[in-house]
């Protein structure tokens, strides 16, 4: 049998996700995608790989199998997860075999998290990208019972590494200030509604999916604008939109590419993470930022993302989760002692 990751339990919403399909909008698909593709470029780091697809886990993971030596990245939102029992570190690549049986379980803080096997996953590409757009009908929600062919991990027994402390993105599942940048639309909106957005506290709303996510406040929506006239123009993952009762909305992976209703400003890109990760309770203030703040917010975005590598470390594993401790070789470098003489 060919190398597969074999899903045992499910939770909902699992799906395959990489980078996406870029560039189709002209054709009415959106670019789709993993949630938090800062996910994907931790995982690549940790298995010292390119961006490679997952399996997203909105909520809840499930129970997952290897028919050959492999490594998994465990990145995104932490979830509890244990590797036969024995509780795996986050943030953190560890070897799987055969036989052993990955369980897991809910989000601790976040929404959304991500299992990355070393051995990629190799699901026929459609339009260049693995990733299931759920939207327009490409691919499918994950099933219990469903296999998941792989390919060769190039090390498999590569021992288990760690991002440190979460690496420079950790931080981004608590919520916290948004930065925005002007758009198309942002002039239609005049400087006492954008002081009143910026003034508001927003938190994840119920209304949330894979096209966009709600934004509730106890704020009277004075930024709202009625839409009529405005004609629908071409939209896109990041973008804010406030809709006819005044409730802002931040467009995701698989929005659609044409829209109506007016946009007050765009998330930066270096802050998408922090928008998408925020779970119901954690609080989320949007600010404006001009052009020249925007690029260089860019520069150190991208800049960090270069040295996620640097922030991997060999994992030290705590010796009482190791039930085959005595059969390690425990002392090294013993000599006699007169070598130096």
């Amino acid at each position: 049998m060919s190398a597969a990751l074999i899903i045992d339990a499910a939770g909902p919403g699992l799906s395959v996700q990489d980078l996406g399909r870029p560039l189709h909008g002209a054709q009415g698909l959106s670019r789709g995608g993993a949630l938090d593709p800062l996910a994907l470029q931790e995982a690549a780091a940790l298995l010292h790989a390119k961006p490679a697809a997952a399996i997203e886990m909105p909520g809840i993971g499930g129970t997952f199998r290897v028919t050959a030596p492999t490594r998994i990245a465990l990145t995104g939102a932490p979830m509890k997860a244990t590797l036969d029992g024995t509780p795996l570190r986050w943030h953190a690549a560890h070897p799987i075999a055969p036989g052993q049986i990955l369980k897991i379980g809910g989000v601790e803080r976040g929404v959304v998290g991500y299992l990355t096997p070393g051995a990629a996953i190799a699901t026929e590409a459609f339009l260049g990208s693995r990733a299931a757009h759920l939207n327009i009908g490409i691919g499918a929600l994950l099933q219990p019972a469903d296999t998941l062919p792989l390919s060769d991990d190039p090390a498999p027994h590569r021992p288990a590494c760690h991002l440190r402390a979460g690496g420079p993105f950790g931080a981004r599942f608590t919520g916290g200030t948004v930065r925005l940048i002007p758009g198309p639309q942002s002039a239609l909106f005049d400087d006492a509604q954008r002081t009143a957005l910026t003034a508001a506290t927003f938190t994840r709303g119920p209304r949330s999916n894979r096209q966009a996510m709600q934004l509730l406040s106890d704020t009277e929506p004075t930024w709202h604008r009625a839409a009529g006239g405005l004609a629908s123009e071409p939209i896109q993952a990041g973008d804010v939109q406030i809709t006819g009762d005044g409730t802002p909305y931040l467009l995701l992976a698989e929005c659609q590419t044409i829209g109506g209703y007016p946009r007050i400003g765009s998330v930066h890109p270096a802050d998408m993470g922090r928008m998408v990760q925020a779970g119901p309770k954690p609080e989320l203030h949007l600010t404006f930022i001009g052009w020249d703040e925007a690029d260089a917010l860019l520069a150190t975005h991208t800049a960090a993302l270069a040295k996620l590598a640097a922030s991997v470390t060999p994992l030290v594993r705590d010796p009482a989760d190791i039930p085959d401790l005595l059969s390690y070789q425990l002392i090294s470098g013993v000599t006699a002692g007169d070598e130096l003489g």
